[in-house]
């Protein structure tokens, strides 16, 4: 079974790597703090889109108490993010430290919209450590839970 990452948080993912990409473009200092952001951010955008993000995609079947044995595929997802979370929050370190270089080489410049983003970001990343994160491993776990009450009504 193929886990789609919520539309909604590819559309915002999408948004942030466009903003990104303006921002490495803008020359001088801006640019070269955005293009060390975009170095850190690519591989953990990598991790993100390989396995944190998609078992998103069952939150609102499993909320409406939907069950299919297919869905246990998700646990080598949910599985794989729990074993790299502590590396993952520590990128989240790097890239937030990253984005207050950028925000500081923004402000330098004027380039307000810089900051703007730079900000947004930082409580992007936020929202990842505190609700998506813990929303993907909640998933893997109901499902688990879901699979055990099955194996158990079937013995």
């Amino acid at each position: 079974m193929k886990f789609a990452i919520p539309q909604t948080l590819q559309h915002e993912h999408e948004a942030l790597h466009e903003r990104l990409r303006q921002a490495t473009q803008v020359g001088g200092e801006v640019d070269a703090a955005a293009k060390e952001l975009a170095r850190l951010m690519h591989p953990h955008f990598v991790k993100e889109d390989k396995f944190a993000l998609p078992p998103l995609g069952l939150l609102a079947a499993l909320a409406r108490g939907e069950w299919s044995a297919e869905m246990a595929e998700v646990l080598t997802l949910t599985e794989q993010l729990e074993a790299e979370l502590p590396q993952m929050l520590a990128e989240h370190q790097s890239i937030v430290a990253a984005l207050h270089t950028l925000r500081e080489a923004a402000e330098r410049a004027g380039r307000t919209e810089i900051v703007a983003f730079a900000e947004a970001l930082v409580e992007h990343a936020r929202t990842e450590e505190e609700v998506m994160s813990p929303a993907a491993v909640l998933v893997g776990q109901v499902v688990r839970q879901r699979l055990a009450l099955r194996a158990g009504a079937g013995s």
